[in-house]
């Protein structure tokens, strides 16, 4: 399927009212139903529009409608355009483009982004909110001109990114941060006598077994009933 011309309509309107090409090659060329062509013939259809003239466009060309004409079977074709024009890249590097309306409060942003996620690298905030790395630097050390009236606020509230755009810069700003060790608090310091003796192996095993020993059930027990006898002598 070929492609139809600029405003189909306009362009039907214009062939119609210049020239005699039958309502099926019109209805062909600009991809409409023949029966809507008719209505446009009739004042039916598209009474308002304004005829659109297909050649001064360059979407035909004047020997293209002559022979159409002359052949009532011809089917028009569009003119192929001697000017080529280059294809425009689209790029996703650079800040975030941010309204006029909403630029004033990048700076509020910026500093809810240093307060409350100061894990994110400069390059992740700029891409958040469009703004530069001077800016964020003067934020941060509080040198900015209007650091006084500064206020934090939440990027996302503001509308200057996505709550989906904050939470992925915060989960890779997490993934570069290096891993904490757990710490191993199980082991407790020896008394000093202990640490200090010049044996420190058989001092540890004296202390060792000096601690078992004040928790062993029998030998407490052992010296209650050694004192309740003291305490039975004393009396009589």
């Amino acid at each position: 399927m070929s492609q139809g011309p600029l405003m189909p309509k306009a362009t039907a309107v214009w062939l119609v009212e210049n020239t005699s090409l039958a309502f099926e090659q019109i209805a062909d060329f600009c991809k409409l139903h023949p029966l809507e062509v008719k209505g446009i013939a009739d004042g039916e259809v598209a009474a308002g529009i304004k005829g659109l003239d297909p050649i001064t466009t360059g979407q035909l060309t004047r020997d293209e409608i002559e022979k159409a004409q002359k052949a009532p079977n011809y089917k028009l074709k569009v003119a192929v355009s001697k000017v080529k024009l280059p294809e425009v890249k689209r790029t996703t590097k650079g800040p975030r483009y941010t309204p006029l309306s909403r630029r004033q409060d990048r700076p509020n942003a910026i500093l809810w982004l240093l307060r409350n996620h100061p894990e994110l690298k400069d390059a992740q905030v700029i891409r958040l909110v469009g703004t530069t790395k001077s800016t964020i630097q003067q934020i941060r050390e509080r040198t900015h001109w209007n650091s006084g009236s500064l206020q934090p606020m939440d990027p996302v509230t503001l509308g200057l990114c996505t709550q989906i755009d904050l939470d992925f810069e915060v989960q890779r700003a997490a993934k570069d941060r290096p891993a904490v060790l757990p710490t191993d608090a199980g082991a407790t310091l020896l008394p000093t006598e202990v640490s200090t003796a010049g044996n420190f192996e058989e001092a540890d095993a004296h202390h060792r077994n000096e601690r078992d020993e004040k928790l062993n059930a029998d030998s407490v027990f052992a010296k209650l009933k050694g004192m309740r006898s003291t305490e039975d002598d004393d009396e009589e």
